[in-house]
């Protein structure tokens, strides 16, 4: 992974960062995590999903969903 690079004004005070992309994604994708898990019902669906052993392949859903 690459780098934070730290952006200051005249007087020194760090006003903005460069992130590497790959933390980025990961910054985001806690983030939204974190917001599903606020609701009650999505953390409950996502607790279910994460325990679920059956499933389907991903080719035979978009065949399902006509995609």
């Amino acid at each position: 992974m690459g780098e934070i690079q730290y952006i200051s004004d005249e007087n020194k005070n760090v006003t903005a960062v460069i992130v590497p992309i790959d933390l980025w994604r990961e910054i985001q994708s806690e983030r939204e995590t974190a917001y599903l898990l606020k609701s009650v019902a999505m953390k409950q669906r996502l607790l279910e999903a994460r325990c679920r052993k059956e499933g389907i392949p991903l080719d035979e859903a978009c065949a399902q969903l006509g995609i």
